[in-house]
């Protein structure tokens, strides 16, 4: 099982546990996360339930280990995670939207971008500055002045940011500029990524693996709540397919799955589920039926020029049509009848 200890705890709480745990054999494992310590333990189960460890000083929860993702587990926060990055509250009812071109191509370009987005009804703000490729000679962003430009541009529209970490020593100068850090699909099991990810203190934007179960997905995000940042949105993506007709299978089966096994908000990103832009609208709109807290979508003002992912971007007037569609269905739907 594990105990999580309160954010205020002591160091004297904290030692005088450890200590009392060891003098009577018990095994202890500590993780020090940014925010909060948690103690895995391991013993006679009866005499840890006789001990009554929620009482001790210091501990907030004891959470037993009936799943390799206990922190994950809907048990764990039964009421459900709401994220909230900036005034964008994801998990809370209505879907957040999150709409922005695939890679901050040029200051000009995404500024247009954005308002674009702005007007259409958008959330967030997304682009990427770090781009995985790969080829090591197609466009992988533009680093530093690519985060510059879209701090700026969030702040001309108001609209909070995401873009992706690649790296554990580009962390800290990504979160400097966002809202919000999103882990790539070729990064989930990243390990050192997500730890590092998780010490910045910002949300999560957890994408799926294109090869991954559900449960290596939420033992992903056991590595960040593990750290004591809670603040995690699991993103599907879609997997992997023998079928050439779409990009990848977009396993839209995972929304409601997910939020029976777990407390985290779930956003759907149906153009790399579909890689196909006249797919992306119908599956956005599924996925809201579904019962996902969101949709990430990519917009450009200009497709057939895009540096990147050109075949799966919308124009800004297809995000103005599907917004209000999306709202609506989430209005006549509401939460999913058989979720938690």
């Amino acid at each position: 099982m594990f105990l999580l200890l309160r954010t205020g705890c002591t160091p004297e709480e904290r030692n005088n546990l450890l200590r009392g745990l060891e003098e009577i054999g018990i095994s202890v494992q500590v993780s020090e996360g940014h925010h909060r310590t948690v103690i895995g333990i391991e013993g006679n189960e009866d005499r840890l339930r006789d001990m009554a460890l929620d009482r001790f000083p210091g501990v907030e929860k004891v959470v037993p280990l009936a799943t390799p993702h206990p922190l994950a587990a809907r048990e764990s926060n039964p009421a459900g995670t709401v994220v909230e990055v900036g005034p964008v509250r994801i998990g809370a009812g209505r879907p957040a939207v999150i709409a922005g071109p695939c890679s901050v191509e040029d200051a000009d370009l995404f500024v247009a971008a954005a308002h674009a987005v702005k007007r259409a009804g958008a959330d967030m703000l997304r682009g990427g500055a770090f781009k995985p490729r790969t080829s090591p000679y197609l466009f992988r962003g533009l680093g530093k002045r690519g985060l510059q430009i879209l701090r700026e541009t969030g702040d001309a529209v108001d609209l909070p940011v995401v873009t992706e970490a690649m790296d554990t020593r580009h962390t800290d100068l990504v979160a400097e500029y966002s809202d919000m850090v999103q882990v790539g699909s070729r990064n989930m099991q990243n390990y050192p990524l997500l730890e590092a990810v998780a010490d910045t203190g910002l949300p999560v934007l957890l994408k799926r693996g294109r090869a991954c179960t559900v449960t290596e997905w939420l033992c992903a995000a056991e590595y960040i709540l593990n750290r004591g940042n809670a603040q995690v949105v699991l993103c599907e993506r879609g997997l992997v397919s023998f079928d050439g007709a779409v990009r990848n299978l977009l396993d839209l089966s995972c929304v409601p799955l997910l939020k029976q096994l777990s407390h985290l908000p779930v956003v759907v990103d149906p153009s790399h589920g579909t890689g196909r832009c006249e797919l992306v609208a119908p599956m956005a709109r599924a996925a809201v039926a579904a019962g996902a807290d969101g949709v990430m979508i990519e917009v450009h003002p200009d497709p057939v020029h895009a540096l990147s992912d050109a075949r799966q971007a919308i124009l800004p007037e297809q995000l103005e049509s599907l917004v209000p569609r999306l709202h609506a269905i989430h209005a006549v739907l509401g939460p999913a009848a058989d979720t938690p």
